[in-house]
């Protein structure tokens, strides 16, 4: 049993988790608003762009076992604390290093943001064990707020700086110093090494626990393909940078209540499915009416996108926590949840890309989101059952 810890660290455990979520966005949700932009500059064509929103998310899974491992080795706190150091420098070198620092920079942050958003559920299982709702919509709550104000202020912060888009990519790398000043303190708690997972095949072998993985990628999916392209789409469909930029925003930032929502009330189910059900077909609606109803309504299909899509990420997250037996489980279930995850999601993102230069137009984008939809709802439904992986076998009904 964990010895508990003073008012103050646990107060400052807070404050950096949410410092931290704050930092989980920025770096990809401010590119799509000046992505015309980077693309004229640099010569960036249809695929270019959509290898570069695809890049980062890439590199979330593929940075996702790195998590653990470090954290084994010096500690999760210690571990987020080096994350934000190579995060803020990347997001430094990334604007002003041509076409291949731009791509490798993005993908640097990308691996950053992966091993971060790994390592969260872990701590709140660990530290805030009884809970894992509440803080999990908290900093997911914090994820959506800088997802939001980059979305909405990137476009803005270029025409501040005279039409630079490279200033205002390299403003998003305040946050991350900022945290990880706040972070310090973390620091000073001892570092017990983690045990290895006792048997990492089981957790590879449950129908439960891919489940969850499917869930948490494919809603991932739809959510970096809003990032990387809404705003494109609306362009395309008559709106100007900054409208579209700000739409992008407004369905980021109410996010914000069904991130806090959809865990509120799935921690109080005796399952998740109904909550799952709910987030899915909200974000179904959304897309399809940002894609397909007439423009002057399309600030209501942007709200409708956003509550579904705060909390079909809110539900993955707290899926991972609530199908965890102990905090090892579920930061070994996270870690494979984000990291296979976060590789299918890159799919997305780069489909719609293939899609619109295959096509010429984005009509065929809302078949491809359809698609997604069915099967991480169907995913979802599964992963929303009352069960767990890694819990002792006699009381263990994953099946």
């Amino acid at each position: 049993m964990p010895t508990p810890r003073p008012a103050r660290h646990v107060v400052l455990m807070l404050l950096g988790l949410i410092l931290v979520g704050l930092n989980l966005r920025p770096a990809l949700t401010s590119v799509s608003p000046v992505l015309v932009e980077i693309g004229r500059s640099l010569g960036l064509g249809s695929m270019g762009q959509g290898v570069l929103t695809t890049l980062p998310v890439l590199c979330l899974g593929l940075a996702a076992p790195i998590a653990p491992r470090a954290a084994r080795r010096i500690g999760d706190e210690t571990t987020i604390l080096w994350t934000l150091c190579v995060l803020a420098l990347a997001l430094l070198i990334r604007p002003w290093t041509g076409t291949a620092g731009l791509f490798a920079g993005t993908a640097v942050a990308g691996g950053c943001i992966g091993v971060m958003g790994v390592l969260l559920p872990g701590l709140v299982k660990r530290d805030f064990p009884n809970q894992v709702g509440v803080m999990t919509g908290l900093y997911t709550m914090a994820l959506c707020t800088g997802a939001s104000v980059a979305a909405g202020a990137t476009e803005p912060l270029r025409l501040i700086f005279a039409g630079e888009w490279r200033w205002a990519l390299t403003f998003w790398l305040t946050p991350a110093i900022v945290a990880g000043l706040v972070w310090l303190p973390q620091l000073r708690r001892p570092h017990v090494p983690r045990a290895r997972v006792a048997d990492q095949t089981r957790l590879r072998s449950s129908g439960l626990a891919w489940q969850v993985t499917l869930f948490m990628g494919l809603q991932s999916s739809l959510a970096y393909s809003v990032f990387g392209w809404l705003p494109t789409i609306l362009q395309d469909r008559g709106l100007d940078e900054v409208d579209a930029g700000l739409l992008l925003s407004l369905s980021i930032i109410v996010q914000l209540i069904s991130a806090i929502a959809a865990p509120w009330i799935g921690g109080r189910c005796r399952d998740q499915r109904g909550v799952v059900a709910v987030v899915m077909i909200l974000t179904w609606a959304g897309l399809l009416g940002c894609l397909y109803a007439p423009v002057a309504s399309v600030g209501l299909w942007a709200v409708v996108l956003g509550l579904g899509q705060g909390g079909t990420f809110s539900m993955g997250l707290t899926l991972i926590a609530l199908r965890a037996a102990d905090s090892r489980t579920a930061a070994d279930l996270s870690g494979m949840a984000q990291g296979i995850g976060y590789v299918l999601a890159a799919m997305g993102p780069l489909l719609v890309g293939v899609l619109h230069d295959l096509t010429g137009g984005w009509q065929s984008t809302g078949v491809l989101f359809s698609v997604i939809v069915i099967v991480g709802l169907i995913a979802g439904l599964g992963a929303g059952r009352d069960r767990q992986v890694g819990a002792p076998p006699a009381a263990d009904r994953d099946g």
